[in-house]
This record gives structure tokens, C-alpha cells and sequence, in this order.
């Protein structure tokens, strides 16, 4: 089997929509999601649902044993609590996992010029741009450029909600029928949605802002 693309998704929400995004402008997809000692486990859970659902090829790439390389942060390290309130504020980035983007995405560009796929894409929108430097478009277009020179045959990266915020990919994925309960956005982890977490708060905006229901933040206070 041949793939254009190797895509990683993480399991929540905006991911989630890349995936359909994508397999609507005809992509075919091999899909990677990263075991990198996160808390949120349950993520990965999801992003398996949701890639098998659509009938891709999904793996599950274990970085475990750098997970002791990468502490610091509130996803990698137990003792570090996950921050609560809204997403850009100053605490949330007690979550920002060390070059985690640059980590994933090297792996990635690896796997798509073994498999001779000629494209890269991840999920990276506007609304991280204020915690998170490795989703920023100016750290986006350096490593399209290094995926392009690394090889021989040049490697794209696709970084389609780069410009868009949260509530727009939530109209996105509502129009593409993205199934909202096969996602994970909870950093805390638990059996639900705490409601609570930054990531939390930004996932109930944004479907308030595109004004539909979510199934798993609903009456979560």
C-alpha cells in the first residue's frame, strides 16, 4: 500500500478534524500517535478509535523511554500538577513538553521517506501560538524547510489550522462529521473531561464559539 501523507494525530479534537480534512481533499493517510510518558494516556485510546474508524493505518510510536528526558512539565512529570484556568494564561506553560513538536515531527519526516509518502502533517493552530513555540508558524516553516533537505526527495510539512483558532476547527470538524466522542482533550487524564484544565476551558470555548454541543464536555462544570 502506498501513502501520501503520514499524519500525526493525537487523539484530540483539532487532530481529529486535520484527519478529515485531509481524507476530503482525497489525502491517503498513514496515521502516527506518540507514547511519550503524557499523562493523558487516554488520548491515544481515542486517536486509535478514531483512526480505525475511518479505516486507516494507525500506529502507536513509543518514546517511553525518553520520557525521563523530558521532564519538567505537568503531562511528563507526576509531581507537577496540572495548571486549571483559561488556556493562555501564564500557568499553562507548566505543560509545554520539551521540543515535543520537533521530536514528533522528525520521527515522522523518518517514517514518511522510508514509506516513500512525501508529506507530514500536524495539527498546530492559532490558539497555541501563545504557549506553545513549536506550533507557531515561524517554527513550522523551519522545519518544512529541514523536511525538504533532509533527503533526497523532498518532504512537505502540512500545517493546515496554523492560522485558524480552535472555534473555527470546531465548525470544521461539525461540517465533515468529525465524531466529537472519539476525541480526548483532557490534560488531567481521568475518566471525564475535568472542565477545568486550560486545555479543558479552550475545547468548551470552542464549541460555544462555533455554537455546537459538545458530547464530551457537556455539563461538565
Amino acid at each position: 500500500m502506498t501513502w501520501d501523507t503520514v499524519a500525526i494525530v493525537s487523539g484530540g479534537m483539532d487532530s481529529a478534524t486535520m484527519v478529515y480534512h485531509l481524507l476530503d481533499q482525497g489525502r491517503e493517510l498513514k496515521c502516527l500517535s506518540f507514547d511519550y510518558g503524557q499523562r493523558h494516556k487516554r488520548e491515544l485510546l481515542a486517536a486509535e478509535r478514531l483512526c480505525l474508524g475511518k479505516g486507516l493505518w494507525w500506529e502507536r510510536v513509543d518514546l517511553t523511554s525518553l520520557t525521563s528526558l523530558l521532564a519538567g512539565s505537568a503531562l511528563t512529570s507526576p509531581e507537577i500538577e496540572v495548571p486549571e484556568g483559561h488556556y493562555e494564561e501564564e500557568s499553562m506553560k507548566a505543560t509545554v513538553v520539551p521540543n515535543r513538536n520537533m521530536i514528533m515531527l522528525s520521527v515522522a519526516i523518518g517514517h514518511a521517506i522510508s514509506i516513500g509518502a512525501s508529506e507530514v502533517a500536524y495539527g498546530a493552530h492559532s490558539g497555541d501560538h501563545a504557549i506553545y513555540p513549536d506550533c507557531r508558524e515561524s517554527f513550522a516553516t523551519v522545519m518544512d524547510l529541514a523536511a525538504q533537505l533532509c533527503d533526497w526527495e523532498e518532504i512537505r510539512l502540512l500545517r493546515p489550522f496554523i492560522g485558524i483558532d480552535k472555534g473555527a476547527i470546531a465548525s470544521l470538524g461539525d461540517k465533515l462529521g468529525v465524531p466529537w466522542e472519539d476525541t480526548w482533550t483532557c490534560y488531567k487524564g481521568g475518566a471525564h473531561h475535568c472542565g477545568k484544565c486550560g486545555s479543558c476551558q479552550e475545547r468548551i470555548e470552542a464549541f460555544a464559539q462555533a455554537g455546537i454541543v459538545d458530547p464530551m464536555t457537556q455539563g461538565v462544570a
